[in-house]
């Protein structure tokens, strides 16, 4: 994966265009005209939107903002997900661009958690890629960095940086060819239309017999239903 540079770059440099329009609701000054981004997939919601918020406060009376957040087709959009992640969650079969609200009153308590800074985004983003290399390497990979390689991983997301960030996240995704592998794989499949939003499991990259796994063994194994029969 670390050799194929071109694939991750690709990936790297996707792009969702995107519209942001304002609540109806919203009190403002004067009429809110849309905002249009084109926003990084793997980056997060409250990583990019510092120009949609400054947008639309140029309109707003400002003892009617507070914590700004985003909806779609009236589902509140976890600002924890990736935007990838968001839109193939909730709007992978709609016409581009992508029509985001945005909210800056009533804040839904019971769907979203509070993000007041982007520390807050550093430090889930963070214990993601500790917990991954965890299952990966026993944390062997992450616990030899120094704290200014934490440091760069992080800005390198945050600046849409793609050198930066793989220059560290590369030792993350490699490993010893003795190793036969990670210890295991870490991943999620998230759910759209379930009370249980992912599904998370131990799984090892090579079977019991030594032959390698693939995307359908994990699938068979832990989302049956995904699998068609042929």
């Amino acid at each position: 994966m670390t050799d194929d540079k071109d694939v991750l770059r690709d990936v790297w440099f996707g792009r969702i265009p995107t519209c942001f329009t304002l609540y109806q609701d919203e009190i403002t000054e004067r009429e809110a005209e849309p905002y249009y981004l084109l926003l990084p997939r793997i980056s997060y919601l409250t990583l990019v939107t510092d120009k949609v918020k400054k947008h639309f406060q140029k309109v707003m009376r400002q003892e009617e903002v507070s914590e700004i957040w985003f909806e779609y087709e009236g589902t509140p959009l976890k600002w924890h997900y990736p935007i990838g992640l968001l839109f193939d969650l909730h709007a992978s079969n709609t016409a581009l661009p992508w029509s985001i609200t945005v909210h800056f009153k009533n804040f839904p308590e019971k769907d979203l958690l509070h993000c007041h800074s982007k520390d807050v985004i550093e430090a889930h983003f963070m214990a993601c890629i500790k917990e991954a290399d965890a299952l990966k390497h026993k944390s062997q990979v992450i616990n030899e960095m120094q704290k200014k390689d934490h440091k760069q991983l992080w800005m390198g997301l945050q600046n849409d940086k793609f050198e930066q960030f793989w220059a560290i996240n590369r030792k993350l995704m490699e490993y010893p060819p003795e190793d036969n592998g990670f210890r295991y794989i870490p991943f999620r499949i998230y759910q759209a239309t379930t009370e249980r939003p992912f599904i998370q499991k131990l799984f090892r990259p090579i079977a019991s017999g030594g032959q390698l796994h693939t995307l359908g063994d994990l699938l068979k194994d832990v989302c049956p239903s995904a699998i068609t029969p042929e």
